[in-house]
């Protein structure tokens, strides 16, 4: 198969599945429990004023209508008011998203390439002593609770010794203050996000560690190496040039769903560090029955998640040109 026919043949496929879970979020929001009327109907309105809030919000139409509505709201690019907020849900998220892409896209790729030098370094020293120090440490840092960790370093390092802040993004003082230039504020956003980084990369570190370490051994064992050690090639070339290329596709496959997954995975992170992300937000919309919010963020990330699937395909195919779908 064509790495032509192999997008178009994913692509036909995503866009199947997106549509049931477009769907299936949609009726799985509507017949879940809770009541958003009871959050936004101020007590002290009339009735009939409560029943014009309820007009308004759609939420008097039959179930089947409101589907149809909510297709075709979705097609147009509306996906509604944020029942909260009082704005229109998609300048919510455009505001959230930036700071969920900044914090998680340079924890995953600062890890990846951390797991991806240090596991093949480890694997080429199987059974030596740093393999079995770094081994251990990798396999306790996946399994670290990732909320606990955050809660230490806050602690530790913004508690007890005092050098970083407690929360959020930036600090509002040095941002209204005009004398701050663009390098203050963007070293005031890096200050604030060292923490939320610190504990991401210490889990993720972990577990790309140990798929490169044992996607290496495997690698090592295959004929074309002891080929290249016939041919007199050193060491380090066929560590760097031969395995370590080939023993890096399950860390690739790893890092492309990484990516997708820290936009939700992250809602532990963002909260424990009052991080303003998407993560966070989406918690905050599902704890408080604000349907249009939660549904477009989770729309969001089952689009980001399907589309990362297809590049990791891609990748696949064209990294391996072994592979064939």
């Amino acid at each position: 198969m064509t790495l032509r026919r192999l997008i178009l043949r994913r692509s036909l496929e995503i866009l199947v599945i997106f549509f049931l879970i477009l769907s299936g979020l949609f009726f799985l929001f509507h017949l879940a429990p809770g009541d958003p009327v009871s959050r936004m109907v101020d007590p002290s309105m009339s009735p009939e004023d409560a029943e014009l809030l309820v007009s308004q919000l759609g939420l008097d139409q039959p179930l089947w209508l409101r589907y149809l509505y909510y297709l075709k709201n979705f097609c147009t690019g509306d996906f509604g008011i944020s029942f909260h907020y009082g704005r229109p849900v998609v300048e919510v998220i455009g505001e959230r998203l930036p700071n969920t892409i900044l914090l998680f896209t340079t924890s995953i790729i600062l890890s990846a390439l951390a797991g991806i030098s240090w596991g093949k370094l480890v694997a080429w020293y199987k059974g030596k002593r740093v393999d079995t120090v770094v081994t251990i440490t990798s396999l306790v840092c996946h399994t670290l609770f990732l909320p606990w960790i955050a809660l230490l370093f806050i602690w530790v390092f913004a508690y007890k010794i005092g050098g970083f802040p407690l929360n959020g993004m930036i600090s509002p003082e040095l941002w209204s203050d005009p004398a701050s230039g663009w390098f203050v504020k963007a070293l005031d956003i890096l200050h604030h996000m060292l923490l939320p980084l610190l504990t991401l990369s210490i889990i993720h570190v972990g577990e790309y560690l140990l798929i490169m370490r044992s996607s290496m051994l495997e690698t090592l064992s295959e004929d074309y190496i002891l080929t290249a050690r016939a041919k007199g090639l050193s060491e380090k070339r066929i560590r760097n040039r031969h395995a370590g290329p080939n023993a890096s596709l399950p860390v690739v496959t790893n890092v492309g769903l990484s990516l997708a997954f820290s936009i939700n995975g992250g809602a532990l992170t963002e909260t424990v560090f009052t991080w303003p992300g998407i993560g966070r937000e989406l918690i905050f919309a599902v704890s408080n029955n604000d349907y249009p919010l939660a549904l477009a963020s989770f729309l969001f990330i089952s689009i980001v998640v399907l589309v990362a699937n297809l590049v990791v395909d891609v990748l696949y195919a064209y990294l391996d040109p072994r592979i064939r779908y």
